[in-house]
């Protein structure tokens, strides 16, 4: 799994090639020298016991100018690594982000807003930080690995393989370790991402909590998943921890082997071992196990690091939209004509939406549909947006399919007022001219006027420069939605949506704002979803849907005749008192 989840990842590492090389150049610098001075001061030793004041002096010289050497390798070491592990962490965030733009409607629909944050921040965070160690540790850590061995064995064959054999105790015990706990960093990565998940819905939804005292529900169920979090991160933590204690009590029992054997090939078979190749071979010993420590130190990082890459890795594997391959010779520019022919459609296969759904819609006409809750009236917008495929039949605009359309195209034919208002971090201006960055300001006031927006507008301390968001001025659900009004306006879209557009508006203001209205959608192809029937009455067509199948059309005066129908009982429930 680590293989298959390293190579999947590798991609992304392919532009630091050089940079790579160059590590692994310094790297082995700073190994190599960092073995030689421990090699020197053997000589050194053995030097003082000879009394040799040339020699020492030659050795001392050489194990500064070797340490200096190794001091600035490793510096510089450090800095391409840092470059390494962050810039290829921007890319892989860029990447992902752009992957989150291609995804399909129904992956937010299913997936945690909160777990798909966390694999940007806290995934990408872990990743980054292994990455920075292995660069840091990988590279010098083999050079001085290889480069000790072969002065061991060059020192003392014996001696060489007791460290061999403490050495592959060591690392058996980190690959039982590391196999027993990659399902618990798993476990926990996942665990994470969901409270993340909880958390950001929880506080999206703060208000509505507080109103219905939900609080101690709330905070029970949160408690429920922290503890399954706190666990599961004990277990992952507990049996990675383990590494670091057992490799560093059997390179203990290396050294006391090392000293027992030393004795026994002394005494009993009269080897010359002088006290500076002793020591050398001592501090050798501890230089050839200290980097398989140190990385079986990092365990636990390395784990959480690959159940990281996985998370991402499962992301950006993530079936994109349907990319269409252009069957139009010109670029589309609707006239307003809409057809819904044998539609099918289901969130759910086992749980059908709509069926056999048919429509005309006329260049310039206006369509109101109506309905109860769960009807399938928003679902009807979401088709026609092509933000989810048919399951059978045809939507076409001017008799061409939605599907031979550039999603791109299709969708920028359409302004679309939602009862959800969006309105990002920025001025007033960015996000009035978010739909027609080209607009002039005379259109952009007239669409405020329009709108009744553009007298708060004057009233701000900068006017259309105003920041809107916790930096800038807070604006309540009423205003947001009059501001989407007039950046649909602006936008100056061929057809129109709009799905419970004054839901949030006042019925003074609602009527300022309903010539507006009138006038935006004069000659246009429209789209209106509404419970204020009110709202509805000059619609040129009014679609009364149950269960994801129109049951009544008509106008609203012919649709009222039928007293017993249920346009007029939906019509005399709202204005019955």
């Amino acid at each position: 799994m680590f293989k298959q989840t390293l190579s999947t990842f590798s991609p992304y590492l392919k532009p630091f090639k050089k940079a790579i090389i160059l590590n692994a150049c310094l790297s082995f610098l700073y190994g190599l020298s960092s073995v030689l001075v421990t090699m020197y001061i053997g000589k050194a030793i053995d030097s003082m016991t000879l009394s040799s004041k040339t020699g020492l002096v030659t050795q001392i010289f050489l194990i500064i100018v070797l340490t200096c050497l190794a001091a600035s390798s490793f510096y510089f070491l450090q800095r391409i690594s840092q470059h390494i592990a962050y810039t290829s962490m921007k890319e892989v965030r860029k990447k992902g982000y752009h992957k989150l733009n291609k995804l399909p409607i129904n992956y937010f629909d299913t997936h945690s807003h909160g777990d798909t944050m966390n694999r940007f921040s806290t995934d990408l965070d872990y990743i980054s930080e292994a990455l920075l160690t292995l660069f840091n540790q990988l590279f010098p850590s083999i050079t001085i690995i290889i480069v000790a061995l072969g002065i061991m064995l060059s020192l003392n064959v014996i001696l060489t393989g007791v460290i061999l054999l403490i050495t592959a105790g060591m690392f058996l015990v980190n690959v039982m370790i590391a196999k027993k706990g990659q399902r618990y960093f798993n476990a926990q990565q996942q665990l994470l991402g969901k409270v993340s998940g909880y958390i950001n819905e929880q506080f999206s939804h703060l208000k509505t909590i507080k109103s219905y005292e939900y609080e101690e529900t709330v905070i029970q169920q949160f408690q429920d998943m922290n503890l399954e979090l706190q666990q599961t991160g004990q277990q992952a933590q507990f049996i990675s921890s383990l590494t670091n204690p057992l490799s560093r009590f059997i390179d203990h029992i290396g050294y006391l082997l090392i000293g027992l054997v030393s004795g026994l090939l002394i005494v009993n078979f009269s080897l010359p071992l002088s006290l500076g190749m002793l020591s050398s071979f001592i501090i050798y010993s501890g230089q050839f196990s200290k980097p398989l420590i140190e990385l079986s130190s990092i365990t636990t990082q390395l784990q959480t690091a690959f159940s990281s890459i996985k998370r991402i890795n499962d992301l950006l594997d993530e079936p994109e939209e349907d990319t269409y391959v252009r069957k139009l010779t010109q670029p589309f520019t609707p006239i307003g004509d809409v057809a819904f022919s044998h539609v099918y459609f289901s969130y759910d296969p086992a749980s059908p939406l709509i069926e056999d759904f048919n429509l005309t819609v006329k260049q310039g006409q206006t369509v109101a549909i109506v309905g109860k809750t769960g009807a399938g009236k928003s679902t009807l917008v979401n088709l026609l947006m092509n933000f989810y495929p048919l399951d059978k039949g045809v939507i076409t605009v001017d008799s061409v399919p939605i599907t031979d359309i550039p999603k791109d195209e299709l969708r920028r034919s359409f302004g679309m007022v939602l009862q959800e208002t969006w309105l990002f971090q920025g001025t007033i201006w960015d996000n009035l001219t978010f739909g027609n960055p080209q607009a002039t300001k005379q259109n952009v006031i007239k669409a405020c006027e329009e709108a009744n927006i553009y007298q708060f507008i004057q009233q701000l301390p900068c006017g259309f420069n105003t920041m809107i968001g916790q930096s800038g001025v807070l604006l309540s659900e009423g205003q947001k939605q009059l501001f989407t009004i007039a950046r649909t306006m602006i936008s100056q879209p061929p057809m129109l949506i709009l799905d419970e557009a004054t839901s949030s508006i006042d019925t003074l203001t609602e009527q300022h704002i309903q010539t507006a209205f009138d006038n935006m959608m004069s000659g246009k192809t429209s789209f209106i979803i509404a419970h204020r029937l009110s709202t509805i009455k000059k619609a040129d067509i009014i679609l009364v849907m149950d269960k994801g199948k129109i049951i009544e059309t008509g106008t609203h005066d012919s649709l009222l005749k039928n007293k017993d129908g249920a346009y007029s009982s939906l019509y005399h429930s709202q204005f019955s008192h």
